[in-house]
């Protein structure tokens, strides 16, 4: 969601965000991906500019600028909670049925 990491890891503040999302909108218009996989609550809250808990939007499908986006957990929550790495997994077997279906290659 930013360009780079801000000081001594800490989440990214609104303005922060704020003024990286013009990037953003500009990469994903020039890419033009077919799907989007957000890695994490904060990607997520941020992408949509809400406060929803991960946990109640992993697998879930959402539509940002008109692409497919599906949240998960973030790589470093899940090597502290193991046992939750099964539902990303699930995840990405929907991602990849998606991206398929839309004429993604392999």
């Amino acid at each position: 969601m930013v360009k780079c990491r801000p000081p001594k890891n800490r989440n990214p503040l609104p303005d922060e965000v704020e003024a990286c999302r013009p990037f953003l909108d500009a990469q994903l218009d020039a890419i033009s991906p077919k799907v989007l996989l957000v890695l994490g609550g904060v990607a997520y809250q941020t992408l949509f500019r809400n406060d929803e808990q991960i946990t109640r939007q992993r697998g879930k499908w959402h539509a940002y600028a008109g692409t497919p986006v599906l949240p998960t957990f973030h790589p470093a929550y899940l090597l502290r909670t193991p046992a939750d790495k099964r539902y990303t997994f699930e995840d990405l077997k929907v991602l990849r049925e998606r991206y398929d279906s839309l004429g993604g290659r392999r």
